[in-house]
């Protein structure tokens, strides 16, 4: 029943519309040694030293950055509306993703969406703001109402990644984004993408990237339900779920099997910790 008092009258959940139409992982049709280079693994990863991780993330965002500028600059559209070499986010961009690969914010779909939802916003109040013959003194409200709405879309989407929130601001502030208009949204798009694609290779070589391309949970067909099996609530493999179990299952959970962690969204784990929890995934 509905209640101001219930925390679940207060939240939603993005995927629980969306993920009964996500296809599901397919690993069975791609040879393993492209599945692996994709995040795919059929053993337990194993641990590696902080000086190994150190050592990657170093490679990874100098390799990284380095592809994102010179392939920004030699795209004819982006110089003719005087577009920088890169998108100042990207800096912190690449700290999760070569880094603190194993956290929700850093997974492909955090990192992509993110960032295009948030350049258009960015742009979108931008415009909205130069209508007003005060622009130039009004200007900053600008760039804070856009990151707060970038946050917030981010949030709702199950898309939050901190590095898209400067996006955001800087598509408003920042006089060198101003030339390229929307433009930025396809900049920052390719930017992202080849962020992800260097993530694949580098971080790939003796860490494991991403944890998953759209969520840790469940998705597909088998997730669709009658609307009698929603009010009642059905377990995964069939069983109906009593009250008492199906508000357990919606409570934030880090689920350990054997070879496999799931984080929830939002929770951040170091490295460090991401390791201790895999290392007991591989004694069950």
């Amino acid at each position: 029943m509905w209640s101001l008092s219930d925390p679940a009258t207060w939240t939603f959940d993005i995927d629980r519309y969306l993920n009964p139409f996500i296809p599901r992982p397919p690993w069975r049709w791609i040879p393993y040694p492209v599945a692996h280079f994709l995040g795919h693994r059929t053993q337990p990863q194993k641990s590696v030293g902080n000086l190994v991780i150190t050592f990657w993330a170093f490679v990874g965002i100098f390799v990284g950055l380095l592809i994102i500028e010179l392939v920004t600059k030699h795209v004819p559209v982006f110089q003719e509306h005087d577009a920088p070499i890169t998108v100042a986010s990207f800096g912190a961009a690449a700290v999760l993703n070569f880094y603190a690969i194993d956290s929700p914010l850093a997974q492909p779909r955090n990192t992509v969406l993110s960032q295009v939802f948030s350049s258009a916003i960015g742009v979108g109040i931008r415009k909205l703001f130069e209508l007003s013959p005060h622009y130039a003194s009004i200007r900053y409200i600008g760039g804070a109402l856009s990151c707060a709405i970038a946050t917030a879309v981010m949030a709702l989407t199950k898309t939050v990644h901190p590095p898209a929130g400067a996006t955001a601001l800087l598509a408003v502030v920042n006089n060198e984004y101003v030339p390229l208009g929307w433009w930025l949204v396809p900049m920052v798009l390719l930017g992202s993408v080849l962020m992800i694609a260097v993530g694949l290779v580098i971080n790939n070589i003796q860490r494991r990237f991403p944890i998953y391309w759209w969520t840790p949970e469940q998705v597909g067909q088998a997730l669709r339900r009658s609307p009698a099996d929603e009010e009642v609530g059905t377990g995964h493999e069939g069983k109906m779920a009593t009250p008492s179990s199906a508000s357990f299952r919606d409570e934030p959970q880090v689920i350990i099997r054997r070879g496999q962690v799931i984080v929830p969204s939002g929770m951040y784990l170091t490295p460090e910790g991401m390791n201790f929890l895999e290392e007991i995934s591989e004694r069950l």
